[in-house]
Order: structure tokens, then C-alpha cells, then sequence
């Protein structure tokens, strides 16, 4: 039922009260004032789970004041709407993504810039997709401009990300190799666009991806994993091409010295920040709509595992052992 701007709303949460392993996430209920002025309360349904809901729980990226609810996206129905919203209305449906953390919560508020509404039957599909699809985004059109030609190689391709990367290429005529850890994963890969799966811990993917390109090298490669893999990434990488971090998934990354990019390799190497790209209301509403129609066209994000909200450690440990292909959704 909607309710009364002037009411409380008690919400469950899980929240981080000090860093740690995936124990140190414990529930609390919490009492929510009603929407302030350009606010909206949300009643989630949907609740996606993402490596840098891990980095925040590790203290790898900064936090406010602990405790304090981890996760940066989800859906959900606008409940309650504070003064001066003009663009939602209460039962309107609408997805999220983006920094302060709360969305390990079954109600949170969000400003109203950052609701995107979207149609009932794709709410799940946006939880599961909306920080994974802007970053897509930020990566394909402003880190390096993807078209018809571009020979894109993709780490962890049946991951979360992976999955939406590999379909929105392929979309722009792009061709795209895929690293992936076993051979379900690389069925699975194949199945949503790649063009070539290589079994990294069987094959050295930097021969298979110079054999695959005539000795040549991709255009453009997206690393998630960190490491040794990001360092060997550059190998696989032709002179004049990008490659883009956007993740350390092994923990740590390595200390690359410009010497590393050039002028031997000639390469460019980006380090961008998805949160810093939709920090700009303009830029994420741009985003989080060309996602949408993505979506409403077809493209499929995959949801490997549904976990009730608290439950969110067994989530945590799911995505850190790699037990699961595609996005991870907690449901209040």
C-alpha cells in the first residue's frame, strides 16, 4: 500500500559494522523518516550484488562512518514521494545504481534524479544489470568507442559483466574473445556473443589471442581480475590499442611503470570509475536509459543465483569463490 509522506517506514538492512570477511555482515531493523524534499521511498524487490559491495566489506574502497548498509543497486516501487517530485509517483516501478551505499535494505530513499523507472516486467533484469550496464556503457562509448571494427577481448566473459559487455558489442559489430574459467562458463559465453573462448587455465590467452589476430593483438581489452592478469594483458594488446581496468577480482593489482605502456607496447592504459561516471545526473540518466532500451530490445542479463536479503553473506561468499555465472540478486 502507499504510504502517507508523513509516515515512518521500518527497514531490515544488512550492514557492515567493521571490515572483515563475510561474517561482519549482520541485520538491523531502522527506522526511515518519511522523503525529504526531491527524495522518493522505495520498497525493493531486488537487490544486485556486485565485487564492489566485496571491496567495501574488505575496506578496500572507503565507507562512511560504519555501520552502514552495503550495495549500490536494485528495483523496486515508489512508496512515498517528498515535496517538489514531479517525475515519479507513487507504484511506479524504478531501478537504481550508484554511490551513497544503503541497498541492502527492503526500503531505502533515494533522490529523485537517481530512480529510473522502468517497466514491471524488466525490474529484475534492471536490478541485476544497472551498475554492470552503465559501466558496459561508460566503457563502449567513452573509455574507447566500440564500432564495427574493433576486436575486443573480455576477462571473466560469462561473469556478470562479461555477459552484458559481450551482448552490447556484439550489437555494435564489434568481435569479441572471451576468457572464462571452465568449459560450462565457455558454452555459456558463447551462447550470448563471444566470438572465441579461451580456457585461461588451460591455455596461455595471450597466444591464443596474438594466433586468433594474426599476431596482431585486440583493439581494446577490459580486465576485472587485476594481478598477473592484468599485467600479461598488455601482450595481448596491439600497438595504439586501450586497455581498461575495472577490477581487481584477485585481490590486488599490479605496479605497472609507464615504461610497461610505452614506448615499446605504444598502448593506453584507463583506469575509470563507473562511480565517477554516473556521479553526473546527466551522464547516468543518459546511461541508465540507453541500458534500458538495451534491454527492452533484448539484450538478457543473467541471474545465477537468488539469495533472500539475509543471506547476503552466503552472496558475498558465492561471488568471491566464483560459483556462479551472470549477476546475483538478494531478495527482501
Amino acid at each position: 500500500m502507499p504510504t502517507s509522506p508523513s509516515d515512518t517506514v521500518t527497514a531490515c538492512q544488512v550492514v557492515l559494522s567493521q571490515p572483515g570477511g563475510p561474517e561482519a555482515l549482520t541485520l538491523r531493523s531502522v527506522a526511515l523518516p518519511p522523503p525529504g524534499p526531491g527524495e522518493v521511498l522505495i520498497r525493493q524487490t531486488a537487490i544486485g550484488v556486485n565485487f564492489v559491495d566485496i571491496y567495501h566489506r574488505t575496506g578496500l574502497y572507503a565507507l562512511p562512518p560504519l555501520p552502514v548498509p552495503l550495495g549500490v543497486e536494485g528495483s523496486g516501487v515508489v512508496i512515498a514521494v517528498g515535496p517538489g517530485v514531479t517525475t515519479l509517483s507513487e507504484g511506479q516501478t524504478v531501478a537504481y545504481a550508484g554511490l551513497p551505499v544503503g541497498g541492502y535494505a527492503s526500503h531505502r530513499l533515494l533522490p529523485e534524479w537517481q530512480a529510473m523507472p522502468v517497466p514491471d516486467g524488466i525490474a529484475d533484469s534492471a536490478a541485476a544489470a544497472m551498475l554492470r550496464g552503465i559501466t558496459t556503457h561508460m566503457l563502449l562509448t567513452r573509455v574507447f568507442p566500440v564500432g564495427p571494427d574493433t576486436t575486443l577481448l573480455v576477462h571473466a566473459a560469462a561473469g556478470g559483466l562479461g555477459l552484458i559487455l559481450t551482448q552490447w558489442a556484439r550489437r555494435l559489430g564489434a568481435t569479441v574473445i572471451g576468457t572464462v574459467g571452465s568449459e560450462d562458463k565457455a558454452a555459456l559465453a558463447r551462447s550470448f556473443g563471444t566470438d572465441h573462448t579461451i580456457l585461461y587455465r588451460q591455455q596461455d590467452f595471450v597466444q591464443t589471442v596474438r594466433d586468433l589476430t594474426g599476431g596482431q593483438g585486440v583493439d581494446y581489452a577490459i580486465d576485472g581480475i587485476g594481478g598477473e592478469t592484468l599485467r600479461r594483458t598488455l601482450d595481448a594488446v596491439r600497438p595504439f590499442g586501450m586497455v581498461a581496468s575495472v577490477g581487481q577480482a584477485s585481490g590486488s593489482l599490479p605496479d605497472i611503470p609507464l615504461t610497461d605502456i610505452g614506448p615499446g607496447r605504444t598502448l593506453s592504459l584507463s583506469r575509470p570509475s563507473v562511480f565517477r561516471y554516473l556521479s553526473d545526473p546527466t551522464t547516468y540518466r543518459t546511461a541508465a536509459a540507453a541500458l534500458l532500451a538495451q534491454i527492452g530490445q533484448g539484450l538478457r542479463p543473467v541471474i545465477g543465483l537468488e539469495l533472500p536479503l539475509d543471506q547476503a553473506a552466503e552472496a558475498h561468499r558465492a561471488l568471491e569463490a566464483g560459483r556462479t555465472c551472470g549477476s546475483i540478486l538478494l531478495r527482501p
